[in-house]
């Protein structure tokens, strides 16, 4: 059996998420499909971790198995070929045996773009949340910087009391820069692994900070409180993107 690692860009606009579920049209069913009606037989893919409904990916990276070899430019030019155009597979490698696309992720890389000009760019309209109100970038900033280190990340993780939530909600994140781009801002997010929502939820209490609905110094109190409720709604799906998975 060869190992197989799969590098996928994709646009989750018209998706329930990555991960197979019974009421969505998923990206992980789309790929296993493809991968199954070229090998003949049933083919399991699995990513590096799961991404939501309406979200985006540049790098998400998965890994499958199978017993006969393939030429890897022809394997990848008929996947493309079987897949809808908005989900791409950039590239086909084999991988040792012990390599493993979730396992293995000592670090993964998070974009959310922030479109801030006053009329709606019609061509950012899926790929940015649309922010129309003043936001203080500077609080913004000094806001970001409470979120990098080791924390008890509870308070920003929907579904705190289940999966890897429950067993362990102790992350790490190593970056938050505040990026300026054309039209308004992108926020990088780097960290050894994320909760469910968990992006979409900081990104939602540092808008609020932006705009002046909580203070800065309210921040500790929100990771002490170790409770959703306590935190700002999350932030739109349509401005997240997994930019890279680092092995």
């Amino acid at each position: 059996m060869q190992k197989y690692k799969l590098t996928i860009a994709y646009d989750g606009t018209l998706y329930g998420g990555w991960q197979i579920q019974p009421n969505a049209v998923s990206i992980q069913a789309l790929v296993e499909k493809a991968l199954s009606t070229i090998v003949r037989i049933p083919t399991p893919v699995v990513s590096a971790g799961r991404t939501d409904a309406g979200v985006h990916a540049r790098g998400q990276v998965a890994h499958f198995t199978a017993e006969a070899p393939f030429d890897l430019f022809r394997l990848q030019l008929s996947l493309n070929g079987i897949l809808p155009a908005d989900i791409r597979v950039l590239s086909i490698e084999k991988a040792d045996p012990d390599f493993h696309a979730r396992y293995g992720a000592i670090s993964k890389e998070y974009h959310y773009h922030i479109h801030l000009d006053r009329t709606t760019d019609p061509f950012k309209r899926l790929y940015a949340y649309h922010d129309y109100s003043p936001l203080d970038l500077e609080k913004m900033k000094i806001a970001a910087s409470c979120f990098v280190g080791t924390h008890d990340f509870t308070t920003f993780a929907n579904e705190g009391s289940k999966g890897s939530a429950a067993k362990n909600p102790i992350r790490t994140i190593t970056r938050l820069d505040l990026c300026l781009e054309h039209g308004g801002i992108r926020l990088e997010f780097e960290g050894n692994g994320f909760l469910y929502k968990m992006v979409r939820n900081i990104t939602g209490t540092l808008l609020d900070v932006a705009r002046g609905k909580i203070p800065v110094e309210s921040i500790p109190k929100l990771f002490e409180a170790k409770n959703r409720s306590a935190g700002s709604p999350a932030a739109p799906a349509r401005g997240l993107f997994l930019m890279k998975v680092n092995y």
